[in-house]
């Protein structure tokens, strides 16, 4: 329950969630209201508050271009990766050289969130991220060079883990506090657009050169970066991240620790992607099982942003979810359910309509969690907590893609994807007994920063 990252987002948005799988990454990160949350105050619902701010209609723009790009990238890269080699296994070393950056370099990126301007942060990392498409498409003209695509990649999830933590903890200073829960829907949304646009787009270009596709995400994040430069932002108190730097980079550790609810929530999604996460498997579904072409491949990666878009507009039109801790435990139990039967599927379309209905689940787990973990927690400390969301999130998505190549060179691609389902599952009742008051959440609406 991804942060792709391109965020990874978001990815968690991406995740950002995070930045990566929406949940992931993600990408969906937002504010609180003009009055804090938790109030008993009750105004109309406005399904577009977040629109009505100039601030916020530029970091949206630019990170819907982002998405769109880094998706293009990652369709590229997985179908260029197994056409080449022929092999599950490298899908999943692929996987792993994008999760090591991001638990090396989570913690002092959500400490350099913290201590500088967060959007300098995010503009610089969002051009290196486009240079990095650009020589990605570079070494793709070049015969035997897929080991320094692989370098490429690595550095481009250092880049990514670097930016991540400042993203995610950026748009809390871009809207006003009375809009949070509103913007991370929305910042869902986007996300899930692009997610949805960018695999099918990404298809219909490597049909025709798998060059222009990494060529487009580079000039897509070189865009992200120059719309940064017209957002204002409103300044962080800095008072708590003062002291030793080890300090600092375990202040978040603590502070999750001690926060039962987002500890839940973000130890439910990282057990759940790792073991329910399909993604890195699909090639190997729409060569070897389901028998598509490159553009049936990007329809693949498309289909659980087509869920997830439409869960989330649907959950911008409704008020603030009454009982969040029951419908995170249902969603991310269906989310196992629509990957098993992805799994057993040898017809497209079901495996389609079992892909679009993950990513609908999915998308309710990654609003929840990231309204959950941007609410709960003080200005002055996003990054840092954002950051150890990204560790959660944001690696438990490439993690989970060495899994399952691993799995899949054991036990072939469908008991790895069937036993990850049921994993899923098994993870979300160790969750439902290991934290009642998972269980018992009621409104994100009342939730607070503590």
């Amino acid at each position: 329950m991804s942060d792709p990252d391109p965020s990874q987002s978001s990815h968690l948005a991406y995740e950002l969630p995070d930045d990566e799988r929406p949940s992931t990454a993600s990408p969906v990160e937002g504010v609180l209201e003009s009055q804090t949350p938790g109030t008993s105050a009750a105004r109309e619902h406005d399904p577009y508050a977040a629109w009505r701010h100039r601030g916020y209609r530029w970091y949206s723009a630019g990170w819907m271009v982002a998405v769109i790009g880094y998706q293009m990238q990652a369709v590229a890269i997985g179908w260029e990766v197994y056409d080449r080699t022929r092999d599950e296994m490298a899908l999943g070393w692929l996987a792993l050289i994008q999760a090591i950056p991001v638990l090396l370099l989570a913690l002092p990126a959500g400490h350099l969130a913290d201590r500088f301007d967060r959007r300098k942060i995010v503009f610089y990392t969002a051009i290196l991220q486009g240079l990095c498409g650009l020589g990605l498409a570079w070494l793709s003209y070049r015969p035997g060079s897929l080991p320094w695509m692989f370098a490429l990649m690595g550095l481009t999830g250092m880049v990514m883990a670097v930016g991540r933590p400042a993203r995610s903890a950026l748009l809390p200073q871009v809207v006003p506090m009375s809009v949070f829960n509103n913007a991370v829907t929305w910042n869902s949304s986007i996300f899930e657009v692009s997610s949805m646009v960018g695999p099918a787009l990404g298809g219909a270009v490597i049909a025709w050169s798998v060059r222009s596709a990494y060529l487009l995400d580079g000039v897509c994040a070189l865009i992200f970066g120059i719309f940064v430069l017209f957002i204002t932002a409103r300044p962080v108190d800095s008072k708590s991240n003062t002291g030793s730097i080890w300090s600092n980079l375990m202040a978040g550790i603590r502070f999750v620790w001690k926060k039962e609810i987002i500890l839940a929530t973000i130890t439910l999604d990282l057990f759940a992607v790792l073991f329910g996460g399909a993604t890195y498997l699909l090639p190997v579904y729409a060569k070897d099982i389901l028998h598509v072409d490159e553009f049936g491949f990007g329809l693949l990666r498309a289909a659980p942003a087509i869920g997830a878009f439409a869960m989330a507009l649907l959950l911008a039109h409704l008020p603030p979810m009454r009982r969040a801790g029951r419908n995170l435990l249902v969603a991310v139990a269906l989310f196992g359910v629509a990957t098993i039967v992805f799994g057993w599927s040898r017809w497209f379309w079901l495996s389609m309509g079992a892909l679009v209905a993950a990513g609908a689940f999915d998308n309710v787990s990654v609003v929840i969690r990231h309204t959950l973990v941007q609410v709960l927690t003080p200005d002055e400390m996003r990054g840092r907590v954002s950051a150890v969301n990204q560790v959660f999130i944001g690696a438990s998505n490439e993690l989970g893609g060495l899994e399952s190549g691993l799995t899949a060179k054991w036990f072939g691609p469908v008991a790895s994807v069937v036993g990850g389902g049921i994993g899923t599952l098994a993870v979300v009742a160790a969750a439902a007994l290991c934290w009642p008051k998972l269980r018992r959440f009621g409104s994100l609406h009342d939730a607070t920063p503590h």
